[in-house]
């Protein structure tokens, strides 16, 4: 059996591909929260107020999908020996390994999973202090994707990247972590590949509830929430950015002591999707919203790159009909 391709350190980031890109860029540089590195006509690198030198990349596309997920390795070294694992897997790169020339710096590699979407290594970054800030995000904190074979891509992201599932949704949902973070990764079984949402922490219930506040004097109000998960623990509240793409805050996600951890299978049902009770089930709306549009990924750009990974979804099944 293989062993992982590195041990994954936290979700630095995630690139979103949007067709509202000025306006997303201002919302999330304004009202969200964060803080824009550097901005150009067609792409923007926003930061929340930790260490990672940017969180949230938005690129300007004609149909909204996943650019990227980014995860810290700890050195160039450590990308290295990845790359060599990814060759004796037969699994290809797009990219390195080697240094990046992005904004942020590194040295890094990128690949693809079997739906296409990009996975990027990466090391070295350049660092950068904590800011203060009120009622405002820290970080991603994690990132759920809609995939049309969830054990498919459950065993990828374990047998490939060593995360480990935390808990399971009945057949709906599995939670992946990387750290002690419940989750960092999670699917949930959908009629397409896409992105579902990407979370932000939020320092403590006190700011979670006050970004909340901040947005609807602005005119933004949630599409379902505040309330708080059974799987994960956490607090969430749903909102969508000018482009439609579901952004979230949350806070207090549950913390994993791999010794004495047990993964649970939950049921779905709404008293245990909130437990406070105090957003009930999701609309329609919110499921639309979440279930976006399909998304080929790289598979759009490199056509010749599904039958070169082993157990890649067909095109077909991702949702080729766009």
């Amino acid at each position: 059996m293989n062993e992982p391709i590195a041990r994954l350190r936290a979700l630095r980031s995630v690139e979103l591909r949007t067709v509202a890109f000025a306006d997303s860029a201002d919302f999330y540089s304004g009202i969200w929260g964060l803080r824009t590195v550097e901005r150009d006509t067609d792409v923007a690198w926003l930061r929340g107020t930790g260490t990672q030198h940017h969180i949230l990349q938005l690129t300007e596309a004609e149909r909204n999908g996943l650019g990227r997920i980014t995860f810290a390795v700890a050195t160039p070294a450590e990308v290295d020996a990845a790359a060599r694992r990814l060759e004796a897997r037969g699994i290809p790169l797009l990219a390195g390994p080697g240094p990046t020339d992005t904004v942020g710096g590194g040295y890094g590699l990128r690949f693809a999973d079997l739906e296409g979407r990009v996975i990027e290594l990466l090391a070295d970054t350049f660092a950068v202090p904590r800011l203060g800030g009120d009622a405002v995000p820290v970080g991603v904190t994690h990132v759920v994707l809609n995939t049309v074979d969830i054990d498919a891509a459950v065993a990828f992201y374990t047998d490939v990247l060593g995360m480990r599932v935390s808990d399971w949704s009945e057949h709906q949902m599995a939670f992946l972590r990387c750290t002690t973070d419940h989750h960092s990764i999670a699917f949930n079984k959908a009629s397409w590949t896409s992105v579902n949402h990407v979370a932000y922490q939020m320092p403590t219930v006190d700011d979670f509830m006050r970004g909340i506040g901040r947005l609807r004097h602005h005119g933004v109000v949630p599409m379902w929430g505040p309330g708080k998960h059974g799987p994960g623990d956490n607090t969430f509240s749903y909102f969508a950015d000018p482009g439609g793409l579901v952004c979230e805050y949350t806070n207090g996600i549950a913390q994993v002591d791999e010794d004495s951890w047990l993964c649970r299978v939950w049921r779905r049902v709404p008293e245990l999707s909130d437990t406070w009770g105090t957003a009930g089930p999701p609309s329609k709306d919110v499921r639309t919203h979440m279930a976006g549009v399909p998304d080929l990924g790289a598979f759009e750009q490199f056509p010749e790159l599904r039958a070169q990974i082993p157990g890649a979804v067909p095109v077909s099944e991702i949702g080729a009909a766009v």
